[in-house]
């Protein structure tokens, strides 16, 4: 049984960014079938959120005892559903015959150095027609001192999903969540070079930004369909991106009224009708 014990904070800061939870979760949940193997379920704060229907059984795998401990306590409290098991580990710890319809890796993946040695272990326990689902930091240029810092052996690019899909795996899907925070994620790796977001810093991408992505990640998706799409939305999301970017610099160490009015308008003016 392998043990890791994290130091790191960023669960915890994480956890409360459920905007961004419920958003990726329902992107990913129409994927999650049968039975399920989590690994690295950390405090269970994605768990909750993806674990929302009847599933023959869903085991958390994680390394650090103290978090096997809180995901116990959430399935014996009910704030989990009695069908998870906890189970301190990773996946190699398991028994070779143990096979799953869908694996998950939340945010887990950039954590492990050999990838993909990792995913060619997935498949050894996927059972035929299953998934194995990765949720990943994009764009390995933006690899900032809080990549390192949390432990984060790299951030993915595109061109990395096939050098993943290994033995008999077939790349499904490959899509882009949260455009918008991007600029965030830009504006540290190249200005603030910081190795923790601020709970105010959180907050502000979780209840400003996350909510513009989630229009934004439809431009993105779309915009080459029409050129004449392409221009109309352009001009919203400049100002989009611009509003975006002055208030995460203003906002950075304190969360305003003011900014909350100016982001409520800009999101008013990016779905109201022609």
């Amino acid at each position: 049984m392998t043990e890791i014990v994290y130091e790191s904070s960023d669960l915890e800061i994480f956890a409360k960014a459920t905007n961004w939870k419920k958003y990726w979760a329902e992107k990913l949940r129409p994927h999650v079938k049968g039975q399920v193997i989590e690994v690295g379920a950390g405090l269970g704060t994605s768990t909750k959120y993806l674990c929302t229907e009847e599933y023959p059984n869903w085991l958390c795998l994680d390394p650090d005892p103290s978090h096997v401990t809180q995901l116990t306590r959430l399935i014996d409290s009910g704030d989990l559903p009695g069908f998870c098991e906890a189970k301190t580990g990773v996946l190699a710890d398991l028994n070779q015959d143990f096979l799953a319809d869908t694996i998950l890796y939340i945010d887990v993946l950039e954590h492990i150095e050999m990838d993909e040695k990792e995913m060619t272990l997935a498949t050894s326990h996927l059972r035929p027609g299953g998934h194995v689902i990765v949720l990943s930091p994009a764009f390995d240029f933006l690899y900032s001192p809080f990549d390192k810092a949390v432990g984060h052996y790299r951030r993915y690019d595109k061109s990395d999903a096939p050098r993943l899909t290994v033995n008999d795996l077939a790349l499904v899907d490959v899509f882009f969540l949260d455009s918008i925070g991007f600029i965030a994620s830009l504006t540290n790796r190249l200005f603030l070079m910081s190795t923790m977001p601020s709970a105010g810093q959180i907050a502000t991408w979780d209840r400003v930004m996350i909510p513009i992505s989630k229009f934004a990640d439809i431009f993105f998706g779309f915009a080459f369909a029409s050129y004449t799409l392409s221009a109309l939305l352009g001009v919203y999301l400049i100002l989009v991106i611009l509003g975006s970017i002055l208030i995460y610099i203003g906002l950075m160490y304190n969360y305003n009224s003011e900014s909350t009015k100016l982001i409520e308008f800009l999101i008013s003016m990016l779905t109201k009708s022609p």
